[in-house]
């Protein structure tokens, strides 16, 4: 006994067919789409969430990110101390990976908190976990260990960079104002 096929009806389409057999059951697939709920999220008062403000409140303390949009952004978020005013800079550049993006702007990061707190002990901050380990061997074990970090920052020198520079993941999108802040500032360098 052969298989028929169901008929194609050619003067309706497939899915103008399926309209016209199940009004009812398409109708009712329509109305289940869930609504995007908008997370609130507050923002500490400080640079950093109150449970991670104590360990470092003694720091120079540097938040860095990265956004890709019409170009790449990177932000460089500077608190002199815990009670000071944010000092923001920021970097238009070619888009590049993700992660590559986000290394840049740690290094970029690194070259302000130079800049602007020479000799001084700094901690930087990043959402991104393979920037921060990247940085943190390079810092252990030389730069030399990893190649293409010494060619994509050939013109920097790196080991001194992250010789009085602390490194630190912190989890992106939560409650810290300086990783917000950073995130924002990068946004806007990147449209």
């Amino acid at each position: 006994m052969a298989v028929q096929k169901a008929p194609y009806l050619p003067q309706y389409g497939a899915f103008a067919f399926l309209q016209r057999a199940f009004p009812i059951i398409l109708a009712a697939m329509a109305k289940r789409r869930k609504k995007k709920v908008e997370r609130t999220i507050h923002l500490s008062a400080g640079p950093l969430p109150p449970r991670l403000a104590e360990q470092f409140s003694e720091c120079r303390l540097i938040f860095s990110d990265a956004s890709q949009q019409r170009h790449g952004g990177l932000a460089a978020v500077l608190f002199e101390h815990a009670d000071s005013e944010p000092l923001v800079t920021t970097r238009t550049v070619p888009i590049i990976g993700s992660n590559e993006l986000e290394l840049q702007a740690a290094v970029f990061a690194l070259e302000q908190g130079s800049l602007h707190f020479p000799e001084q002990a700094v901690t930087l901050f990043s959402d991104n976990q393979d920037a921060i380990t990247r940085l943190n061997q390079a810092k252990t074990l030389g730069p030399a260990q990893d190649p293409e970090l010494t060619s994509m920052f050939a013109r920097l020198d790196l080991t001194a960079l992250l010789a009085n520079a602390s490194l630190r993941w912190i989890k992106g999108h939560s409650n810290c104002r300086g990783n917000a802040l950073a995130d924002t500032h990068a946004r806007a360098a990147a449209s």
